[in-house]
């Protein structure tokens, strides 16, 4: 009992590191911080008081030989830089949630949909300046380093949120958001609804991520794979899980038997009589992988794309 409940820890553990790596990623924080690395802010003209930055603020950072594009937001820049707004809101550490309390609903900007007109980008900067201003100010010394530690810090409250907020099985969440995140960084992907349930690749394939099957490939609407994820540890409902897989797969097989089938599964979960059952539908299920595999080993995971095709 003590081990499997180890076990059970691990996977959560496991599970929500890659969700809040994926969030990393989702919301482009490498990306965005490079291109406001690459602007010349002492291009732009800097109504330091309009702005709402402080003068002891701006003469901290100075004279710490940092740029004040990567701290100070400049309107120039929330107009110009997709996804600009969540730096600067990060960088203040305040939520999406208080700025839709405040008026300054930054939500489509940060998803890189848009980009605020002059007005609102004028507001928007000098709102998080002066909150930016504000903790300049509480330190005695500025340390450029301690600018990502606030962003980190934004970041990691904005992800745990969503964690919470996270509907259905957090596992099938996580092991979808990484055969969606290997599509787009192999640059397959050349066309994907809003949430990224449906996907169109370059080879013509499409896929589909929704409810038996879990996720599925297409070519001119016939199924090419179907992937059943069946999170849980409860052993007393693996024979339930595993049979719903199988009977999601089989009809897969009879659609198009030349398809592949994939069964992802927790190896806690697993009993003798699972095992077995599995055994005896070989002829539905053509593969099957482990969660704690995915998570944790790079093999299991390039081993499942190439079964994918991705």
């Amino acid at each position: 009992m003590a081990n499997a409940s180890k076990d059970a820890w691990t996977i959560d553990q496991l599970t929500k590191s890659e969700f809040f790596h994926q969030k990393l990623h989702e919301w482009q924080m490498l990306e965005v911080a490079n291109d406001l690395e690459a602007i010349k802010g002492e291009d732009f003209t800097w109504n330091r008081e309009r702005l709402m930055i402080s003068p002891k603020a701006w003469d901290k950072v100075i004279h710490r030989g940092i740029k004040p594009i990567m701290v100070f937001a400049h309107p120039a820049v929330l107009m110009r830089v997709p996804r600009a707004a969540s730096y600067y809101r990060m960088l203040s550490m305040v939520s999406q949630k208080s700025m839709m309390r405040v008026g300054l609903g930054s939500g489509s900007y940060e998803k890189g949909k848009s980009n605020p007109d002059l007005l609102a980008a004028e507001t928007l900067a000098a709102h998080l300046n002066r909150i930016i201003s504000n903790l300049i100010e509480a330190d005695e010394e500025v340390d450029a380093r301690e600018f990502e530690l606030w962003r980190g810090m934004a970041a990691g409250s904005q992800a745990q949120g969503s964690w919470g907020n996270t509907k259905g099985d957090k596992i099938e969440v996580v092991i979808k958001g990484i055969l969606q995140r290997r599509m787009r960084d192999r640059g397959l992907v050349t066309y994907e609804n809003e949430d990224g349930s449906r996907m169109e690749l370059a080879d013509g394939r499409t896929v589909q991520l929704a409810d038996e099957p879990d996720f599925a490939i297409y070519r001119d609407d016939l199924v090419e794979v179907a992937v059943e994820i069946k999170g849980g540890i409860d052993t007393a409902g693996v024979l339930e899980r595993i049979g719903a897989a199988i009977k999601s797969l089989s009809r897969a097989k009879r659609e198009n038997p030349l398809s592949k089938t994939v069964l992802i599964v927790q190896a806690v979960s697993i009993t003798d009589t699972a095992r077995s059952d599995l055994e005896g539908n070989k002829a539905w299920v053509n593969y099957c992988y482990y969660i704690e595999d995915l998570l944790d080993k790079d093999e299991a995971k390039s081993e499942l794309f190439v079964v994918l095709g991705i």
